[in-house]
């Protein structure tokens, strides 16, 4: 059986050690989407994937994603027959693709979560159109609203940091994968709180459920 977690929390402090065995394959994955990949992989009933997840915090420090992907890999190459390293660019200026063609393992496509959510192509289609003044908000980033963005920021003890931080902000973009009125509520409450205009859309899984199912 493929290993099961209760929370994202779970599957960010756990990775299933197992012999090599034919077919199986291993997720390695941002924190941030532990959530949705386990909804994905439940929905589709994609039982032969086991996941492993590296801390969200990574995000705020992207130069360290590179090497925390790489001794994943190498820590779990055995073990699988297949790898699959479910992180976009996400700020590595390309070193990420680098690093996973060097290991012989693929990644997600795109230049990061709010463009595979939209779907690339959509994403960059709006990025044509002049959409370069929205700051993206996924659930999860809802939710962490705090830990990711205000206090990392220093808004929380500075707010007068916002002119500085986000005055070349338009508007706050919430991309959903789940349909909640809580969170809804909270993401129209963090665009409140950095004086942006506030649009959601839902975009559910988008390109990374495609993904997972085509592995």
């Amino acid at each position: 059986m493929p290993a099961t977690f209760s929370s994202p929390q779970d599957a960010e402090n756990h990775t299933r050690k197992k012999e090599p065995k034919n077919g199986r394959v291993l997720l390695i994955a941002c924190g941030a989407l532990a959530r949705e990949i386990l909804a994905i992989t439940q929905l589709n009933q994609l039982a032969h994937m086991d996941l492993t997840c590296l801390p969200a915090k990574l995000h705020l420090y992207p130069d360290q994603i590179v090497t925390a992907v790489e001794s994943a890999v190498r820590e779990h190459q055995s073990e699988y027959e297949d790898i699959f390293v479910v992180y976009a660019d996400c700020g590595t200026g390309g070193q990420l693709a680098v690093k996973c063609a060097e290991l012989g393992v693929k990644m997600v496509a795109g230049p990061h979560c709010y463009s595979f959510f939209e779907g690339n192509d959509a994403f960059a289609e709006r990025t044509q159109d002049g959409e370069i003044t929205a700051f993206y908000l996924t659930d999860f980033l809802v939710k962490q609203f705090n830990a990711f963005v205000w206090q990392p920021m220093g808004l929380d003890r500075h707010p007068e940091l916002r002119d500085d931080l986000f005055g070349h902000y338009t508007k706050l973009v919430y991309q959903s994968q789940i349909k909640d009125a809580a969170l809804l509520a909270k993401a129209k409450d963090c665009a409140a709180r950095l004086d942006l205009t506030f649009e959601h859309r839902h975009t559910g899984y988008g390109d990374l459920e495609k993904t997972l199912r085509d592995l």
